[in-house]
């Protein structure tokens, strides 16, 4: 009864859905029949695929299919073959020193690329991608080094880090000036230290009442001639780097407050191999000393 009721297209021969829009009818077109067995092996597939494979979330589990497959062994099994090929390696920078790690060429290019994802994932977020650092956070492209720039001097720096509360650290630090001097007093040193670095400065200021406030507050720290001292982490302020900035205001506000940027230890959060090769790694931007 049904068969007599369809309509048909006369143009195709084809059933229509009886469905009729602006008086265009839709074709009830049936399906090709490759596409109809590709839809059955689908869903067969998939049935197989519940049987062997885990599929189904329980309550406190989930079916753990005839293979037994678990895609977190099989990610640990990967990551343990991936320490097996590297162990060989990883063991001889724990045991080098960076010098002697330098020195091999192919152990200074394992070190390299080790350095690389160490640094993307620990020292990026403050020295920037490319080391460049920011405001506060020291660029280690150029050769300007708070605490030496040797391979030693890097590793120890990356270890002990920098008034950290370890006592291997570097523990040097800028005090605030506030209680200690006018503020017309830590005007003319800003200005001062501006000149040092041969920045301009305003019209009749008067750079030899800055240079005694420096010669008397500051040289002990930066040197007579503001060449900076390592051993406590003073900068050179000569050489036109500014780690905070070199406008007056920046250099007033540190002379009011101190400066004591903190950098954390890395010794028993990084492996042994990952510390060294971190310092072969920055050593390598650029500015490492010999």
């Amino acid at each position: 009864m049904a068969e007599e009721h369809k309509q048909i297209d006369a143009l195709t021969g084809t059933a229509t859905t009886g469905h009729e829009w602006d008086g265009l009818r839709e074709l009830n077109t049936p399906l090709p029949r490759w596409w109809l067995w590709t839809f059955y092996l689908t869903i067969i597939w998939s049935i197989g695929y519940w049987v062997v494979y885990p599929a189904w979330p329980l309550v406190t589990n989930a079916t753990q299919g005839l293979f037994g497959y678990h895609s977190r062994a099989a990610v640990v099994e990967d990551i343990n073959a991936l320490h097996a090929m590297r162990g060989p390696m990883m063991q001889q920078l724990a045991t080098a020193s960076t010098a002697e790690i330098a020195a091999s060429p192919q152990l200074i290019d394992f070190a390299r690329a080790q350095g690389r994802v160490a640094f993307a994932d620990n020292c990026a977020p403050c020295h920037g991608a490319g080391g460049g650092g920011a405001k506060g956070y020291p660029n280690l492209n150029d050769d300007d080094w708070l605490w030496g720039g040797k391979l030693a001097d890097i590793e120890q720096t990356i270890r002990y880090g920098v008034r950290s509360g370890n006592d291997k650290g570097h523990q040097g630090n800028m005090p605030p000036f506030k209680d200690v001097l006018k503020p017309a007093e830590m005007s003319s040193v800003a200005d001062y230290v501006r000149s040092l670095s041969g920045l301009s400065t305003e019209a009749g200021v008067d750079l030899k009442a800055g240079q005694k406030v420096f010669a008397d507050n500051c040289a002990v720290c930066h040197g007579d001639a503001g060449k900076g001292n390592r051993e406590v982490g003073a900068p050179n302020l000569t050489d036109k780097i500014w780690l905070y900035g070199s406008d007056k205001a920046t250099i007033v506000q540190g002379l009011q407050q101190g400066r004591g940027g903190v950098m954390p230890v890395w010794e028993g959060r990084l492996s042994e191999p990952a510390i060294k090769a971190l310092a072969v790694y920055v050593y390598g931007f650029g500015g490492g000393e010999k």
